[in-house]
């Protein structure tokens, strides 16, 4: 019985892949098997490897990592490190935009899973994932918390604890995509918040990570990691992919 249900399956699925060919997760070319990227995206997502500054993460020359860089031995970053897996350009980038904004989640799975064995060595299970929280505003029109998503998505994969309501936004801020990078300071000074009534309940034995998709120019990072400082955890920074450009 266990023969034939096995041999449905595989005349199922052959006829799934007849009447839907399986394609690329980012370009939506022909691949064997449902899934899978196709060779010219994955010679087209850039890895950011450890070469970097151990606090910002900024991708430096092997002789200088792991820093600090210039900026955080004038500035040194609330956070203890900051770590991003890829660069956001091509594939990665289209697969971010078509996730946020259109819902479609193959590319993210795909990035993810690809990334599933520096996630578990980077995470621990005592860590706590805070995402970096939407004003309530847009949260309440969109009723979509992406960052929440990526966190949640990484704690299935590496066993670590999150939380969406500890870490809370202050006020209605302008999106930070229209802003310059001093605009983008001003705009996040006092954006971040502890939520009291969770912060009592905590019970963090491990590292605290601020997680967010995209890192541009780190000012939402960091200022998240400061709102952070009262409860003297160790806090890091996370972010999927980060935008290839110098700025803080």
């Amino acid at each position: 019985m266990k023969e034939l249900s096995t041999k449905m399956k595989k005349l199922v699925d052959h006829g799934a892949n007849l009447l839907f060919p399986p394609s690329c997760v980012f370009c939506g070319e022909p691949v064997p098997e449902s899934g899978q990227c196709c060779a010219a995206c994955a010679a087209n997502i850039q890895l950011i490897g450890t070469d970097a500054c151990h606090a910002c993460g900024l991708p430096l020359p092997h002789e200088l990592a792991p820093g600090p860089c210039g900026t955080c031995l004038r500035m040194p970053p609330p956070q203890s490190s900051t770590v991003s897996l890829y660069a956001y350009d091509g594939p990665v980038r289209d697969a971010l935009l078509a996730w946020k904004l259109g819902g479609q989640e193959a590319g993210l799975d795909w990035l993810l899973y690809a990334a599933s064995p520096r996630l578990r060595e980077l995470f621990r299970p005592e860590d706590m994932l805070l995402p970096v929280p939407m004003p309530r505003k847009r949260l309440r029109k969109s009723a979509k918390h992406h960052a929440a998503d990526l966190c949640r998505h990484i704690a299935e994969m590496s066993g670590s604890a999150w939380n969406w309501r500890l870490l809370r936004r202050q006020g209605e801020q302008p999106r930070q995509s229209a802003l310059s990078g001093r605009e983008r300071q001003r705009n996040l000074r006092g954006a971040f918040a502890l939520d009291g009534r969770i912060r009592d309940q905590l019970n963090v034995t491990g590292r605290l990570w601020v997680v967010d998709d995209i890192y541009t120019t780190g000012a939402t990072l960091r200022f998240a990691a400061r709102a952070l400082k009262p409860l003297a955890c160790e806090v890091h920074a996370f972010a999927l992919s980060r935008a290839q450009r110098r700025g803080r």
